[in-house]
């Protein structure tokens, strides 16, 4: 019995103990000792390392763009430098003289081509001639049939109307003459503009290159037959300007201008800016994108802008001395920008802020925080809760 009694009591003792020993398990700190309050301040202790890992600056001031429009953006060809060659004449090529990538100048040859059309042209200069021959000889009569017709008449040895009818001839026969010179000067210059001698069988065609530029395309091999003359058979272009498309937002299309300057970034130089000037803005919008086309020209004296490529062009309507922090310092999450503001040494509390578009290493601050204020600017990650 007394046993029994001791064991009771024994028992007692170590609920009582373990009783006292829950509570103090329940107050430990967390780890690294901080304290997160209900809106969300994180308080650190001066000992933790973490602190060594924060970052405090003071929020400064810069002038950057307001009204900015930024939109993804390619290099074009210069339409108005671009020329598209076509065959002047159906026929086989005979040469090809120029190579995809070849730089040509204006008036250099760029193929030859055999066409029976040239001999056409040529025959159709000979038939020119041999007219005007024809138109003059019958000139020359008809002007002396005339004045022997005046002289009889003055002599009353034919009636009047002979003299009428053989002046009337005589217009005639000037009038033939004139036709058939038109006749041949229209056939010369046929020939001239096929870059052929006018008269001449059996001359190959050149065509030639109407600007200085590159070779860019090309779907002609020498023994081909073309009978399309509208097709296309060579692509030349002036590349010392191209062009920068970009559909701009419609919403965003009244702070460009015609004439303005746009800055443009491409994935290819990442760390260059080009400088462009608008040129055209579209005259309708994009019923599926609701954008805008704006293209603006930039000057490329070295060709190290080659069409397709892509990147962004950006446009700054106006400048505003506005409170600026380091894009590090802004944490994203639930669909809100904020970062973190020193309330004192190793206290700090989450503040929403709104942003505008980034211009370089920072982001201007439009709303939620002012100059002064000190915030973390390397390591806000570090105070978000686990």
């Amino acid at each position: 019995m007394k046993t029994a009694s001791l064991i009771l009591a024994a028992l007692l003792l170590a609920s009582c103990a373990r009783k006292e020993d829950s509570p103090a398990k329940s107050a430990a700190p967390p780890p690294g000792g901080e304290q997160r309050a209900a809106d969300g301040t994180v308080t650190i202790p001066p000992d933790s390392p973490k602190l060594n890992e924060i970052r405090v600056a003071e929020v400064k001031t810069a002038i950057v763009p307001f009204d900015e429009v930024v939109s993804p953006g390619k290099i074009e060809t210069n339409p108005n430098l671009v020329s598209r060659v076509v065959l002047p004449l159906a026929g086989r090529v005979d040469t090809v003289l120029v190579r995809l990538g070849d730089a040509v100048r204006r008036g250099d040859p760029l193929l030859t081509v055999e066409s029976p059309d040239a001999d056409a042209t040529a025959s159709a200069c000979q038939q020119a001639r041999a007219g005007l021959t024809q138109a003059r000889a019958n000139l020359n009569k008809a002007q002396a049939d005339y004045d022997r017709e005046k002289d009889l008449f003055q002599h009353n040895a034919v009636a009047q109307k002979d003299v009428l009818t053989a002046d009337n001839a005589l217009a005639q026969a000037k009038a033939a003459v004139e036709q058939a010179e038109a006749g041949v000067q229209q056939a010369d210059r046929k020939a001239l503009l096929l870059g052929l001698k006018p008269g001449v069988f059996g001359q190959k065609l050149t065509v030639s290159s109407t600007i200085s530029g590159k070779v860019l395309d090309m779907s002609i091999a020498a023994g081909d037959y073309r009978n399309d003359t509208t097709q296309a058979v060579m692509t030349i272009a002036d590349l010392s300007t191209v062009w920068v498309s970009s559909d701009v937002p419609e919403s965003s299309i009244r702070f460009i201008k015609v004439g303005e300057p746009v800055d443009v970034q491409l994935t290819a130089y990442p760390s260059e800016t080009f400088h462009a000037r608008v040129r055209r803005i579209a005259d309708t919008v994009d019923p599926q994108t609701r954008t805008i086309k704006v293209r603006a020209e930039i000057d490329n004296p070295h060709e190290q802008l080659r069409p397709e490529m892509y990147g962004t062009i950006r446009h700054t309507d106006a400048m505003r001395n506005l409170p600026v922090v380091p894009v590090g310092a802004v944490v994203q999450g639930d669909g809100k920008s904020s970062v973190w503001v020193e309330l004192s040494p190793g206290r700090f509390r989450p503040v929403e802020v709104k942003t505008g578009e980034r211009y370089g290493d920072v982001l201007p601050v439009l709303g939620g925080l002012q100059a002064g204020t000190r915030i973390v600017v390397d390591g806000a990650m570090l105070l978000r809760a686990q």
